[in-house]
């Protein structure tokens, strides 16, 4: 990971942007992170990642539910795939 001053990447952002392709840019503005700056490649497998453990928490919470559980069967009649 690379940290680096907006004022300079704006300045050479070709290689910024090249620079992202193999790891991730932090740009910092006025001492602070403001944005990073990463590959399309990475965006999709943490945004991949991301919805994975959307579904996990999601699974977890319906596990969690109390209630009766609807047997497999009459599942599939109510949605017509009997």
């Amino acid at each position: 990971m690379v940290t680096m001053k907006m004022s300079a990447a704006r300045d050479k952002l070709p290689e910024v942007v090249e620079l992202a392709r193999s790891e991730a840019v932090i740009l910092e503005r006025y001492g602070h992170p403001a944005a990073v700056l990463i590959s399309p490649e990475r965006y999709d497998e943490l945004m991949t990642a991301f919805e994975d453990a959307e579904d996990v928490a999601a699974f977890d919470a319906a596990i969690a539910e109390e209630g009766p559980n609807i047997p497999w069967e009459q599942v599939k009649a109510d949605l017509g795939w009997t």
